[in-house]
């Protein structure tokens, strides 16, 4: 009679039962659920790479012959990415457990602002299990729209209060 080897390997089969199962995120599908810190950071994300980009072809392409070609890549660029928010939009309904049609409301200044405060359904709901939790990219995501709106309300004070400023400086000088 063999007697057994403390120093084999378990051969329980041992699993994650009970376990919280997450649907993977989908950034071109309208199926699927999307958290709120993930929607807004993914909007982000798409809306800041197309911006960068638009702004990185435009400056190489001024004044020459390419300027009409990648203007019209990039009107096509904005129209991908205004697809992209309503799908991301249509994951977020179904996260609060309410129909993809009610993303038609982010066309309503101010109103789309329910789909940031809204918080999903806890749990599995009727459009499949939870998000997966926010990594740590996803939250500074999230995080990148506060800073942008902060950082623009200044530059748009203090960029014509420089220039009135510089204008003052040029003309004293002047006198």
């Amino acid at each position: 009679m063999a007697t057994a080897n403390p120093y084999l390997a378990p051969q329980a089969a041992v699993g994650d039962v009970g376990g919280q199962e997450y649907q993977p995120v989908r950034t071109f599908s309208a199926s699927g659920r999307i958290g709120r810190a993930r929607y807004i950071g993914y909007s982000i994300g798409w809306a800041v790479m197309v911006g960068m980009l638009a702004g990185v072809l435009m400056a190489f392409a001024k004044g020459t012959s390419m300027a009409p070609v990648v203007a019209i890549t990039m009107l096509a660029a904005y129209v991908l990415l205004f697809v992209i928010q309503f799908l991301l939009t249509i994951q977020r309904c179904h996260d609060f457990n309410t129909s993809g049609w009610v993303s038609l409301l982010i066309l309503i200044p101010l109103v789309n602002l329910l789909f940031w405060f809204m918080p999903g359904t806890s749990g599995a709901n009727r459009f499949g299990p939870p998000p997966p939790p926010n990594t740590v990219g996803v939250i500074l995501g999230a995080l990148i729209l506060p800073l942008i709106f902060v950082v623009g309300i200044a530059a748009a004070v203090a960029i014509p209060a420089y220039q009135q400023y510089a204008e003052r400086a040029r003309a004293a000088q002047h006198n």
